[in-house]
Protein backbone atom coordinates (compact mmCIF):
# COMPACT_ATOMS: atom_id res chain seq x y z
CA UNK A 1 0.00 0.00 0.00
CA UNK A 2 1.43 3.37 -1.04
CA UNK A 3 2.19 5.78 1.78
CA UNK A 4 0.32 8.57 0.01
CA UNK A 5 -2.93 6.64 0.45
CA UNK A 6 -2.21 5.91 4.11
CA UNK A 7 -0.78 9.00 5.76
CA UNK A 8 0.40 12.52 4.96
CA UNK A 9 1.94 15.22 7.18
CA UNK A 10 -1.10 17.49 6.70
CA UNK A 11 -3.53 14.86 8.04
CA UNK A 12 -4.99 15.81 11.40
CA UNK A 13 -5.44 13.55 14.41
CA UNK A 14 -6.78 13.56 17.92
CA UNK A 15 -6.14 11.20 20.83
CA UNK A 16 -8.74 9.22 22.74
CA UNK A 17 -7.96 7.78 26.17
CA UNK A 18 -11.04 6.13 27.69
CA UNK A 19 -9.44 6.22 31.16
CA UNK A 20 -6.14 7.22 32.80
CA UNK A 21 -3.14 4.92 32.60
CA UNK A 22 -0.83 4.19 35.53
CA UNK A 23 2.90 3.98 36.10
CA UNK A 24 2.47 0.19 36.18
CA UNK A 25 1.28 0.33 32.57
CA UNK A 26 4.44 2.24 31.71
CA UNK A 27 6.58 -0.52 33.27
CA UNK A 28 4.77 -3.19 31.28
CA UNK A 29 5.16 -1.17 28.10
CA UNK A 30 8.89 -0.71 28.63
CA UNK A 31 9.84 -4.20 29.80
CA UNK A 32 7.46 -6.42 27.81
CA UNK A 33 6.46 -4.56 24.64
CA UNK A 34 9.51 -2.44 23.80
CA UNK A 35 11.73 -5.45 22.90
CA UNK A 36 9.05 -6.60 20.44
CA UNK A 37 8.09 -3.39 18.63
CA UNK A 38 11.27 -1.36 19.18
CA UNK A 39 12.02 2.05 20.74
CA UNK A 40 10.52 4.10 17.87
CA UNK A 41 7.06 2.58 18.32
CA UNK A 42 7.24 2.95 22.10
CA UNK A 43 8.35 6.56 21.69
CA UNK A 44 5.29 7.24 19.53
CA UNK A 45 3.03 5.57 22.11
CA UNK A 46 4.48 7.60 25.00
CA UNK A 47 4.15 10.82 23.00
CA UNK A 48 0.50 10.11 22.24
CA UNK A 49 0.01 9.17 25.90
CA UNK A 50 1.45 12.50 27.08
CA UNK A 51 -0.67 14.47 24.60
CA UNK A 52 -3.77 12.54 25.67
CA UNK A 53 -3.19 13.27 29.35
CA UNK A 54 -2.86 16.98 28.55
CA UNK A 55 -6.19 16.88 26.74
CA UNK A 56 -4.79 18.51 23.62
CA UNK A 57 -7.20 18.88 20.72
CA UNK A 58 -6.67 18.26 17.04
CA UNK A 59 -3.14 18.38 15.72
CA UNK A 60 -1.37 17.53 12.48
CA UNK A 61 1.11 14.77 11.83
CA UNK A 62 3.57 17.44 10.81
CA UNK A 63 3.69 18.57 14.45
CA UNK A 64 4.17 14.95 15.49
CA UNK A 65 7.06 14.67 13.03
CA UNK A 66 8.74 17.67 14.65
CA UNK A 67 8.22 16.28 18.16
CA UNK A 68 9.66 12.87 17.36
CA UNK A 69 12.23 14.04 14.82
CA UNK A 70 11.02 11.32 12.42
CA UNK A 71 9.67 11.38 8.84
CA UNK A 72 6.04 10.52 8.23
CA UNK A 73 7.04 7.11 6.87
CA UNK A 74 8.71 6.16 10.18
CA UNK A 75 5.66 7.38 12.13
CA UNK A 76 3.35 5.27 9.96
CA UNK A 77 5.53 2.17 10.42
CA UNK A 78 5.57 2.69 14.20
CA UNK A 79 1.80 3.19 14.20
CA UNK A 80 1.03 -0.09 12.44
CA UNK A 81 3.40 -1.91 14.82
CA UNK A 82 1.36 -0.58 17.77
CA UNK A 83 -1.87 -1.55 16.03
CA UNK A 84 -0.68 -5.11 15.38
CA UNK A 85 0.48 -5.65 18.97
CA UNK A 86 -2.84 -4.40 20.40
CA UNK A 87 -1.68 -1.08 21.90
CA UNK A 88 -3.44 1.26 19.48
CA UNK A 89 -6.72 1.44 17.58
CA UNK A 90 -6.91 3.76 14.57
CA UNK A 91 -10.07 5.29 13.13
CA UNK A 92 -10.00 7.31 9.89
CA UNK A 93 -12.44 9.79 8.37
CA UNK A 94 -12.05 10.73 4.71
CA UNK A 95 -13.32 13.98 3.27
CA UNK A 96 -11.92 17.34 2.28
CA UNK A 97 -9.26 16.87 4.94
CA UNK A 98 -8.40 13.38 6.13
CA UNK A 99 -8.44 12.99 9.93
CA UNK A 100 -7.65 10.22 12.41
CA UNK A 101 -8.59 9.26 15.95
CA UNK A 102 -5.94 7.30 17.85
CA UNK A 103 -7.34 5.32 20.78
CA UNK A 104 -4.64 4.15 23.18
CA UNK A 105 -5.04 0.70 24.74
CA UNK A 106 -3.12 -0.30 27.89
CA UNK A 107 -0.75 -3.27 27.80
CA UNK A 108 -1.88 -6.69 28.93
CA UNK A 109 -1.29 -7.69 32.54
CA UNK A 110 1.69 -10.03 33.04
CA UNK A 111 -0.43 -13.15 33.66
CA UNK A 112 -2.32 -12.73 30.39
CA UNK A 113 0.81 -11.71 28.48
CA UNK A 114 2.93 -14.72 29.45
CA UNK A 115 -0.02 -17.10 28.95
CA UNK A 116 -0.35 -15.96 25.34
CA UNK A 117 1.75 -18.25 23.07
CA UNK A 118 2.44 -15.63 20.40
CA UNK A 119 3.40 -12.73 22.65
CA UNK A 120 5.54 -14.83 24.99
CA UNK A 121 7.36 -16.49 22.08
CA UNK A 122 7.80 -13.11 20.37
CA UNK A 123 9.46 -11.69 23.50
CA UNK A 124 11.56 -14.84 23.96
CA UNK A 125 12.86 -14.67 20.38
CA UNK A 126 13.84 -11.02 20.85
CA UNK A 127 15.62 -11.05 24.23
CA UNK A 128 16.85 -14.64 24.64
CA UNK A 129 16.26 -17.17 27.40
CA UNK A 130 18.15 -15.53 30.28
CA UNK A 131 16.61 -12.07 29.82
CA UNK A 132 13.19 -13.62 29.24
CA UNK A 133 13.35 -15.51 32.54
CA UNK A 134 14.59 -12.43 34.36
CA UNK A 135 11.79 -10.17 33.15
CA UNK A 136 9.19 -12.90 33.76
CA UNK A 137 10.37 -13.42 37.34
CA UNK A 138 10.11 -9.67 37.92
CA UNK A 139 6.33 -9.90 37.65
CA UNK A 140 5.85 -12.97 39.84
CA UNK A 141 3.87 -12.50 43.05
CA UNK A 142 6.55 -11.71 45.63
CA UNK A 143 4.44 -11.69 48.82
CA UNK A 144 2.28 -14.82 49.09
CA UNK A 145 -0.15 -15.23 51.97
CA UNK A 146 1.43 -16.22 55.24
CA UNK A 147 0.78 -19.73 56.51
CA UNK A 148 -2.34 -20.45 58.54
CA UNK A 149 -4.61 -17.82 56.98
CA UNK A 150 -7.86 -18.66 55.22
CA UNK A 151 -10.19 -16.35 53.35
CA UNK A 152 -13.30 -15.24 55.25
CA UNK A 153 -14.51 -12.51 52.89
CA UNK A 154 -18.28 -12.20 52.55
CA UNK A 155 -19.93 -12.61 49.19
CA UNK A 156 -22.32 -10.14 47.60
CA UNK A 157 -25.38 -12.20 48.50
CA UNK A 158 -24.19 -12.50 52.10
CA UNK A 159 -24.56 -8.75 52.59
CA UNK A 160 -27.11 -7.52 50.07
CA UNK A 161 -30.58 -8.67 49.11
CA UNK A 162 -33.02 -7.42 46.45
CA UNK A 163 -35.94 -5.16 47.42
CA UNK A 164 -38.85 -5.50 45.02
CA UNK A 165 -40.20 -1.98 45.04
CA UNK A 166 -42.42 -0.48 42.35
CA UNK A 167 -40.13 2.42 41.56
CA UNK A 168 -39.09 1.03 38.17
CA UNK A 169 -35.65 0.26 36.80
CA UNK A 170 -32.61 2.51 36.41
CA UNK A 171 -32.22 4.22 33.06
CA UNK A 172 -30.44 2.23 30.36
CA UNK A 173 -26.94 3.64 29.85
CA UNK A 174 -24.60 1.70 27.62
CA UNK A 175 -21.66 4.02 26.94
CA UNK A 176 -19.61 3.48 30.07
CA UNK A 177 -15.86 3.63 30.27
CA UNK A 178 -14.25 0.19 30.35
CA UNK A 179 -10.67 -0.99 30.57
CA UNK A 180 -10.08 -2.84 27.33
CA UNK A 181 -6.66 -4.42 27.52
CA UNK A 182 -4.47 -4.36 24.43
CA UNK A 183 -5.63 -7.58 22.79
CA UNK A 184 -4.35 -7.99 19.25
CA UNK A 185 -6.52 -9.11 16.34
CA UNK A 186 -5.78 -12.14 14.16
CA UNK A 187 -6.97 -13.06 10.68
CA UNK A 188 -6.26 -16.77 10.47
CA UNK A 189 -8.55 -19.31 8.82
CA UNK A 190 -8.42 -22.69 10.49
CA UNK A 191 -10.43 -25.74 9.36
CA UNK A 192 -11.93 -27.05 12.61
CA UNK A 193 -14.16 -29.43 10.63
CA UNK A 194 -11.08 -31.20 9.23
CA UNK A 195 -9.53 -31.16 12.71
CA UNK A 196 -12.57 -32.96 14.19
CA UNK A 197 -12.61 -35.62 11.43
CA UNK A 198 -9.44 -37.21 12.78
CA UNK A 199 -10.42 -37.02 16.45
CA UNK A 200 -12.89 -39.57 17.78
CA UNK A 201 -15.50 -38.50 20.32
CA UNK A 202 -14.24 -41.16 22.73
CA UNK A 203 -10.69 -39.79 22.78
CA UNK A 204 -11.41 -36.07 22.46
CA UNK A 205 -14.99 -35.09 23.36
CA UNK A 206 -16.37 -32.01 21.63
CA UNK A 207 -16.96 -30.30 24.96
CA UNK A 208 -13.22 -29.92 25.61
CA UNK A 209 -12.82 -27.66 22.54
CA UNK A 210 -14.17 -24.57 24.29
CA UNK A 211 -14.00 -21.15 22.58
CA UNK A 212 -10.89 -20.31 24.60
CA UNK A 213 -9.17 -23.58 23.61
CA UNK A 214 -10.17 -23.11 19.96
CA UNK A 215 -8.68 -19.62 19.99
CA UNK A 216 -5.49 -21.02 21.54
CA UNK A 217 -5.33 -23.73 18.83
CA UNK A 218 -5.51 -21.04 16.13
CA UNK A 219 -2.62 -19.15 17.75
CA UNK A 220 -0.45 -22.26 18.00
CA UNK A 221 -1.28 -23.18 14.40
CA UNK A 222 -0.13 -19.75 13.25
CA UNK A 223 3.01 -19.77 15.41
CA UNK A 224 4.30 -23.20 14.35
CA UNK A 225 2.82 -23.31 10.83
CA UNK A 226 0.73 -26.38 11.68
CA UNK A 227 -2.39 -27.35 9.72
CA UNK A 228 -5.40 -29.28 11.07
CA UNK A 229 -3.65 -32.65 10.60
CA UNK A 230 -0.62 -31.59 12.64
CA UNK A 231 -2.85 -30.04 15.32
CA UNK A 232 -4.68 -33.37 15.64
CA UNK A 233 -1.43 -34.94 16.83
CA UNK A 234 -0.77 -31.99 19.16
CA UNK A 235 -4.21 -32.38 20.76
CA UNK A 236 -3.71 -36.13 21.22
CA UNK A 237 -0.41 -35.40 22.96
CA UNK A 238 -2.05 -32.77 25.19
CA UNK A 239 -5.25 -34.62 26.19
CA UNK A 240 -5.16 -35.81 29.80
CA UNK A 241 -6.48 -39.05 31.29
CA UNK A 242 -9.66 -37.34 32.51
CA UNK A 243 -10.35 -35.98 28.98
CA UNK A 244 -9.36 -32.41 29.79
CA UNK A 245 -7.21 -29.99 27.79
CA UNK A 246 -5.67 -26.82 29.15
CA UNK A 247 -3.65 -24.11 27.46
CA UNK A 248 -0.38 -25.00 29.15
CA UNK A 249 -0.67 -28.63 28.04
CA UNK A 250 -1.40 -27.55 24.46
CA UNK A 251 1.56 -25.20 24.48
CA UNK A 252 3.96 -27.91 25.68
CA UNK A 253 2.58 -30.51 23.25
CA UNK A 254 2.91 -28.13 20.27
CA UNK A 255 6.47 -27.25 21.29
CA UNK A 256 7.43 -30.93 21.66
CA UNK A 257 5.86 -31.91 18.32
CA UNK A 258 7.63 -29.01 16.58
CA UNK A 259 10.98 -30.12 18.03
CA UNK A 260 10.39 -33.70 16.90
CA UNK A 261 9.19 -32.99 13.36
CA UNK A 262 10.72 -29.66 12.30
CA UNK A 263 13.64 -28.31 14.33
CA UNK A 264 14.75 -27.75 17.89
CA UNK A 265 15.18 -24.02 17.19
CA UNK A 266 12.24 -22.00 18.47
CA UNK A 267 10.21 -20.17 15.78
CA UNK A 268 10.63 -16.42 15.43
CA UNK A 269 8.05 -13.74 14.74
CA UNK A 270 9.10 -11.01 12.35
CA UNK A 271 7.28 -8.15 10.62
CA UNK A 272 5.75 -8.94 7.25
CA UNK A 273 7.86 -7.59 4.41
CA UNK A 274 5.94 -5.01 2.41
CA UNK A 275 6.65 -3.21 -0.82
CA UNK A 276 8.46 0.10 -0.40
CA UNK A 277 5.83 2.90 -0.32
CA UNK A 278 6.23 5.78 -2.74
CA UNK A 279 5.31 9.41 -2.25
CA UNK A 280 3.39 9.74 -5.54
CA UNK A 281 0.87 7.49 -7.19
CA UNK A 282 1.83 6.14 -10.62
CA UNK A 283 -0.04 7.83 -13.45
CA UNK A 284 -0.56 4.69 -15.52
CA UNK A 285 -0.42 1.01 -14.63
CA UNK A 286 -0.62 -2.09 -16.78
CA UNK A 287 -2.72 -5.09 -15.84
CA UNK A 288 0.18 -7.48 -16.44
CA UNK A 289 2.49 -5.63 -14.07
CA UNK A 290 -0.32 -5.40 -11.51
CA UNK A 291 -0.80 -9.17 -11.64
CA UNK A 292 2.91 -9.79 -11.17
CA UNK A 293 3.02 -7.28 -8.30
CA UNK A 294 0.11 -9.08 -6.65
CA UNK A 295 1.87 -12.42 -7.13
CA UNK A 296 5.11 -11.05 -5.65
CA UNK A 297 3.18 -9.64 -2.68
CA UNK A 298 1.56 -13.05 -2.16
CA UNK A 299 4.86 -14.93 -2.38
CA UNK A 300 6.53 -12.47 0.00
CA UNK A 301 3.79 -12.72 2.63
CA UNK A 302 2.59 -16.35 2.49
CA UNK A 303 4.29 -19.19 4.34
CA UNK A 304 5.74 -22.11 2.33
CA UNK A 305 3.14 -24.44 3.82
CA UNK A 306 0.36 -22.13 2.66
CA UNK A 307 1.84 -22.09 -0.85
CA UNK A 308 1.87 -25.90 -0.88
CA UNK A 309 -1.80 -25.90 0.18
CA UNK A 310 -2.77 -23.36 -2.49
CA UNK A 311 -0.99 -25.28 -5.26
CA UNK A 312 -2.87 -28.42 -4.17
CA UNK A 313 -6.24 -26.57 -4.25
CA UNK A 314 -6.49 -26.35 -0.48
CA UNK A 315 -5.50 -29.93 0.33
CA UNK A 316 -3.08 -30.53 3.17
CA UNK A 317 0.50 -31.15 1.90
CA UNK A 318 2.31 -34.35 2.75
CA UNK A 319 4.61 -34.25 5.81
CA UNK A 320 7.67 -34.94 3.61
CA UNK A 321 6.95 -31.85 1.48
CA UNK A 322 6.37 -29.73 4.59
CA UNK A 323 9.60 -30.98 6.15
CA UNK A 324 11.56 -30.17 2.98
CA UNK A 325 10.19 -26.62 2.88
CA UNK A 326 10.89 -26.11 6.60
CA UNK A 327 14.46 -27.40 6.24
CA UNK A 328 15.19 -24.87 3.50
CA UNK A 329 14.08 -22.05 5.80
CA UNK A 330 15.27 -23.17 9.23
CA UNK A 331 18.44 -25.16 8.46
CA UNK A 332 19.70 -23.51 5.28
CA UNK A 333 18.57 -19.95 6.00
CA UNK A 334 16.61 -19.35 2.80
CA UNK A 335 14.03 -16.60 2.87
CA UNK A 336 10.45 -17.98 2.93
CA UNK A 337 9.59 -15.89 -0.16
CA UNK A 338 12.44 -17.50 -2.13
CA UNK A 339 11.32 -20.96 -1.00
CA UNK A 340 7.80 -20.12 -2.20
CA UNK A 341 9.06 -19.33 -5.72
CA UNK A 342 11.20 -22.47 -5.73
CA UNK A 343 8.28 -24.69 -4.70
CA UNK A 344 5.96 -23.21 -7.31
CA UNK A 345 8.58 -23.43 -10.06
CA UNK A 346 9.60 -27.05 -9.37
CA UNK A 347 6.09 -28.40 -8.82
CA UNK A 348 4.75 -26.96 -12.06
CA UNK A 349 7.78 -28.19 -14.03
CA UNK A 350 7.80 -31.75 -12.69
CA UNK A 351 4.11 -32.63 -12.95
CA UNK A 352 3.47 -31.77 -9.28
CA UNK A 353 6.28 -34.00 -7.96
CA UNK A 354 8.57 -32.43 -5.38
CA UNK A 355 11.88 -34.24 -5.85
CA UNK A 356 14.16 -33.48 -2.91
CA UNK A 357 17.47 -33.77 -4.80
CA UNK A 358 16.28 -31.49 -7.60
CA UNK A 359 14.89 -28.90 -5.17
CA UNK A 360 18.08 -28.88 -3.11
CA UNK A 361 20.26 -28.47 -6.23
CA UNK A 362 18.40 -25.32 -7.31
CA UNK A 363 18.27 -24.11 -3.70
CA UNK A 364 22.04 -24.50 -3.38
CA UNK A 365 22.52 -22.43 -6.54
CA UNK A 366 20.28 -19.63 -5.25
CA UNK A 367 22.00 -19.64 -1.87
CA UNK A 368 25.40 -19.21 -3.49
CA UNK A 369 24.01 -16.38 -5.62
CA UNK A 370 22.53 -14.73 -2.51
CA UNK A 371 18.94 -14.66 -3.80
CA UNK A 372 16.85 -13.10 -1.03
CA UNK A 373 13.57 -11.88 -2.57
CA UNK A 374 10.74 -13.40 -4.59
CA UNK A 375 11.44 -10.98 -7.43
CA UNK A 376 15.07 -12.04 -7.65
CA UNK A 377 14.12 -15.74 -7.51
CA UNK A 378 11.59 -15.34 -10.34
CA UNK A 379 14.17 -13.60 -12.51
CA UNK A 380 16.78 -16.26 -11.76
CA UNK A 381 14.31 -19.01 -12.74
CA UNK A 382 13.80 -17.29 -16.10
CA UNK A 383 17.48 -16.75 -16.79
CA UNK A 384 18.68 -20.21 -15.71
CA UNK A 385 15.75 -22.17 -17.14
CA UNK A 386 17.83 -24.13 -19.68
CA UNK A 387 20.42 -25.04 -17.07
CA UNK A 388 17.72 -26.24 -14.67
CA UNK A 389 16.20 -28.30 -17.48
CA UNK A 390 19.56 -30.04 -17.94
CA UNK A 391 19.75 -30.77 -14.21
CA UNK A 392 16.25 -32.24 -14.32
CA UNK A 393 17.07 -34.49 -17.28
CA UNK A 394 20.37 -35.61 -15.71
CA UNK A 395 18.65 -36.58 -12.48
CA UNK A 396 15.94 -38.54 -14.30
CA UNK A 397 16.60 -42.30 -14.29
CA UNK A 398 13.58 -43.33 -16.40
CA UNK A 399 14.61 -45.17 -19.64
CA UNK A 400 13.76 -43.37 -22.86
CA UNK A 401 11.68 -45.30 -25.41
CA UNK A 402 11.74 -44.46 -29.11
CA UNK A 403 8.29 -43.54 -30.45
CA UNK A 404 6.71 -45.84 -33.07
CA UNK A 405 6.44 -43.05 -35.62
CA UNK A 406 10.17 -42.42 -35.48
CA UNK A 407 9.68 -38.76 -34.53
CA UNK A 408 10.90 -37.44 -31.22
CA UNK A 409 7.92 -36.61 -28.99
CA UNK A 410 7.62 -33.03 -27.88
CA UNK A 411 6.62 -32.57 -24.25
CA UNK A 412 5.54 -29.13 -23.19
CA UNK A 413 6.78 -28.16 -19.77
CA UNK A 414 4.16 -26.47 -17.62
CA UNK A 415 5.60 -23.29 -16.15
CA UNK A 416 4.34 -20.67 -13.69
CA UNK A 417 2.50 -17.72 -15.21
CA UNK A 418 5.21 -15.35 -14.08
CA UNK A 419 7.88 -17.23 -16.08
CA UNK A 420 7.15 -15.51 -19.40
CA UNK A 421 7.13 -12.00 -17.91
CA UNK A 422 9.86 -9.70 -19.22
CA UNK A 423 9.59 -6.91 -16.64
CA UNK A 424 12.92 -5.49 -15.61
CA UNK A 425 13.83 -6.45 -12.07
CA UNK A 426 16.73 -5.93 -9.75
CA UNK A 427 19.77 -8.08 -10.46
CA UNK A 428 19.89 -10.86 -7.86
CA UNK A 429 23.68 -11.06 -7.78
CA UNK A 430 25.22 -8.65 -5.32
CA UNK A 431 28.49 -6.94 -6.03
CA UNK A 432 30.02 -6.17 -9.42
CA UNK A 433 27.74 -7.07 -12.43
CA UNK A 434 28.92 -9.73 -14.85
CA UNK A 435 28.95 -8.79 -18.54
CA UNK A 436 28.69 -12.42 -19.57
CA UNK A 437 25.63 -12.96 -17.32
CA UNK A 438 23.93 -9.92 -18.84
CA UNK A 439 24.58 -11.21 -22.37
CA UNK A 440 23.13 -14.61 -21.50
CA UNK A 441 20.11 -12.91 -19.93
CA UNK A 442 19.41 -10.88 -23.08
CA UNK A 443 19.85 -13.98 -25.27
CA UNK A 444 17.37 -15.93 -23.13
CA UNK A 445 14.80 -13.15 -23.15
CA UNK A 446 15.10 -12.86 -26.95
CA UNK A 447 14.50 -16.62 -27.33
CA UNK A 448 11.44 -16.46 -25.10
CA UNK A 449 10.03 -13.49 -27.03
CA UNK A 450 10.57 -15.36 -30.33
CA UNK A 451 8.77 -18.43 -29.02
CA UNK A 452 5.77 -16.38 -27.94
CA UNK A 453 5.50 -14.74 -31.36
CA UNK A 454 5.48 -18.21 -32.98
CA UNK A 455 2.70 -19.29 -30.65
CA UNK A 456 4.76 -21.94 -28.77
Amino acid sequence: MMLYNELQPADSYRIRMPYPFSNYDRQLLTLLYQPMVGPDAVSLYLTLWADGEMGSGDSTHYALMNTLGKPVKAIFESRIQLEAIGLLKTFRKDGEGRSFIYELCPPLDPKTFFADPLLSMFLFSKVGESSYRRVRDRFLIQTPLAEGYEEVSRTFTDIFQPVHAKSGYPADQQDFEARTDGKYEMEQDFDFALLRQGLSEQLVPKRVLTPAIRNFIVKLSFLYGFGPLEMQKVILLAIEDDYRIDEEGLRKAASDYYKMTVTTTAPKLEPVKEAEPTAKEPKTTQSSSNKEDELIAYLESASPIQVLRDIADGKEPLPADVQLANQLVTQHGMEPAVVNVLLQYVLLRTDMKLTKAYVEKIASHWLRKNVTTAKQAMEFARIEHEQYMKWKNESSTAPKRAPSSGRKPIREEKLPEWFNKKDEVETPVQGASSEQLEQEKQKMLAKLALKRRKGD
